[in-house]
């Protein structure tokens, strides 16, 4: 119980935290790596040093199981009185329940499931224009992954809107409120903004964000997809209209999420077909869910409760998502700790976000004077240590780092299946190409 209230205080404080916050925690590494069958899995005898995870993490046995375990026996659609087809309806509404308890929302009806986070931004945009006029105003933050750009870029232009553009700060590497004040006026309309940038690191205050934009009457639309990773949500407390994440970047299937706030959902005109249900969240889908992957999605929530009892947590299903996100914030800090003192160390590299772990993920990319992005990565994913360069669709922010459009950064996404001998393995792989 002692370790359970302990959980549970850690959660409530900020994530952006100094080291040994976590040091009473022994992360349950060895038990998290087996949850993983890929992991390991090698090439023609070479091991995988996954460090590519802010692109997309690897899935646990329990996601894999509950997706074969569908396909084996629940392969139906929906709505209709056959027993795999109950059964279906079941698994859906259970894993809304799930999310919503994932994200810090008591009502389901506000988790919408769709193809992904950018298609189910686009249908949004193209229902909150309906409430827009000519001449009012959005503001874009500059650290945005273009999934929460273009939509509203194109929303703008079909609309004849104002768009405004919310700097990042480049010593702090978010985008401060004072940035955001002298943007602000009567004709704002939304804010799009995101919780973790996915090429910097750098983590947003959502929260004193969002109470300013409702200040000015506008409404919020949060990208936390990169969060999600790393850090526990809870909507309720940011107070944000609408908040997008990505399951296949924390661990589950490839789908976007949305959570939207039920008076903003209602009051918007629902693209869809005309015999689909006007019911939240029903009255967001397109077509026929993809119910294995949603099958697989509950089976990563089951992998989070899993982990939480694994370090020690008990209590309902949000307090063991809670447990599991602390137990994974600590054991990521540390291995952050460590690559970024070992990067930072090394000649001729320039970190393009912050050099120390405040107000970051575990996201972390740079560039070099001498060796191209391209060049780094090649030699590296040649030497098994998976990694990503370019912009990494971050084009606003490459744009305003000045980086070249060509190649961007490097960039290393550290997971909580990651080990120490990984980091310092990556660091000598890394050093010895620099070097060259």
């Amino acid at each position: 119980m002692a370790k359970t209230r302990l959980l549970k205080a850690l959660t409530r404080i900020n994530y952006s935290t100094q080291k040994g916050q976590y040091s009473d925690m022994t992360f349950p590494i060895n038990a998290v790596r087996s949850q993983f069958p890929s992991l390991s899995t090698t090439d023609e005898g070479q091991r995988r040093i996954y460090f590519d995870n802010a692109a997309g993490t690897q899935v646990p046995k329990q996601t894999i199981n509950r997706i074969v375990d569908f396909f084996h026996r629940f392969n139906s659609n929906t709505g209709v009185f056959n027993p795999t087809s109950v059964e279906v309806d079941a698994l859906y509404d259970d894993t809304v329940k799930a999310m919503a308890d994932f994200l810090g929302t008591t009502d389901p009806g506000e988790v919408l499931i769709g193809a992904n986070m950018t298609t189910l931004t686009y249908q949004l945009s193209r229902s909150l224009a309906h409430q827009l006029e000519p001449g009012d105003e959005i503001v874009i933050s500059r650290m945005e992954h273009e999934g929460n750009v273009s939509p509203w870029l194109q929303m703008a232009e079909d609309n004849d809107l104002v768009v405004k553009w919310l700097e990042f700060d480049r010593n702090s590497w978010r985008a401060e409120p004072a940035l955001l004040e002298p943007l602000l006026t009567e004709r704002t309309r939304l804010l799009a903004l995101n919780y973790a940038s996915n090429l910097t690191g750098g983590v947003n205050d959502v929260k004193a964000l969002t109470e300013m934009a409702h200040a000015a009457g506008a409404i919020v639309y949060v990208d936390a997809v990169q969060y999600a990773s790393h850090r526990l949500i809870d909507v309720q407390d940011l107070g944000c209209d609408f908040l997008a994440c990505s399951p296949y970047k924390f661990y589950g299937p490839h789908l976007g999420v949305v959570y939207g706030k039920r008076e903003r959902l209602e009051a918007l005109r629902a693209y869809k077909l005309r015999c689909a249900s006007n019911d939240l969240p029903f009255r967001f889908s397109l077509g026929t869910p993809a119910f294995e992957l949603i099958a697989g999605l509950m089976g990563t929530l089951e992998y989070f409760q899993w982990l939480a009892a694994e370090a020690g947590c008990s209590g309902d299903r949000r307090q063991l998502f809670e447990g599991a996100y602390a137990a994974m914030g600590g054991h990521e800090d540390e291995l952050s700790e460590q690559l970024l003192s070992g990067l930072v160390a090394m000649p001729g590299l320039t970190m393009q976000g912050a050099s120390t772990l405040t107000y970051r993920v575990a996201t972390f990319s740079f560039t070099h004077d001498r060796h191209p992005a391209s060049a780094i990565a090649r030699q590296l994913s040649d030497a098994g240590l998976y990694c990503h360069w370019g912009d990494n669709y971050a084009f606003e922010v490459a744009k305003a780092l000045d980086l070249d459009p060509q190649e961007g950064v490097l960039r290393l996404g550290l997971g909580h299946y990651n080990t120490a001998d990984e980091v310092a393995e990556a660091l000598v792989l890394i050093e010895g190409v620099l070097a060259a």
